[in-house]
């Protein structure tokens, strides 16, 4: 049996499993299995291994996606300069286990936001300054749209604002809004960032990474003042896809 696995802290629900189960099933991989790995730290990641399966690949979602990185012989070149890791790749090499990390929310994120953008696009605020950002940022730059991060920290870093200095003349001049913190996920679904939705026209692309509910209370605003709008859930196919793609490649 092949084992393929989620690392996390509360897993729950789980989008990898689901995927991955549902795919082997279709496909008929019935020595294919996807499994959650629950980690109270990631002390217990090495602990993973010592439980008997054939582990051929994993996923590794927050808050473990940095704290991952000392645990790996090898990092993606991408991954490395964002600073994170969500897909790990398990081979052997002179005998060992070798493991190697990559950042698949890259290329999720990158194929799900393009398709909204027009050439009016090139500024992009971003709300919330958390490990989701990361790969945000890393594929903003790529595309050299300008940005700045909506931040609740104490310290601000460069190219990070407070949400009070979010105006109806700040979101004019950022056509992208990309909503990158936890609020308004499942249960929580009356929630949504403080920022001036009346402001929004339908020049605005809102895109929240938040898939649970399909529509949140964020993009129901956004959508009610003509904005373009899309969930997180695309992304998530991407990235997965993309994982799959790594571990068998």
């Amino acid at each position: 049996m092949k084992t393929f696995g989620l690392i996390g802290h509360r897993l729950g629900y789980s989008f990898s499993r689901n995927f991955f189960n549902e795919k082997f099933a279709k496909e008929n991989l019935s020595e294919h299995e996807y499994v959650n790995f629950e980690l109270d730290s990631i002390a217990e990641f090495s602990g993973i291994f010592e439980q008997g399966k054939k582990i051929s690949g994993l996923n590794c979602t927050i808050p473990y996606k940095q704290q991952i990185m000392p645990f790996l012989d090898e990092i993606d070149a991408e991954a490395a300069q964002v600073g994170a890791v969500n897909t790990v790749k398990i081979t052997t090499k002179n005998g060992k286990r070798f493991l190697k990390g990559f950042n698949t929310d890259i290329y999720g994120f990158e194929n799900s936001l393009c398709p909204l953008l027009e050439e009016k696009h090139r500024k992009a605020l971003i709300l919330g300054t958390g490990g989701a950002s990361k790969a945000i940022k890393h594929i903003l730059n790529k595309l050299q749209i300008e940005f700045v991060s909506a931040s609740i920290e104490e310290q601000l870093f460069e190219k990070e604002i407070r949400y009070s200095e979010i105006t109806g003349k700040l979101l004019k001049e950022y056509p992208i809004i990309i909503q990158a913190t936890p609020l308004g996920t499942f249960p929580n679904v009356d929630h949504c960032p403080d920022i001036p939705y009346q402001s929004i026209t339908s020049d605005h692309v809102c895109f929240d990474l938040v898939y649970n509910p399909e529509e949140t209370l964020f993009l129901k605003k956004a959508k009610s003042q003509g904005a373009k709008t899309k969930n997180g859930l695309e992304m998530l196919y991407l990235q997965a896809i993309r994982a799959w793609e790594i571990w068998n490649a």
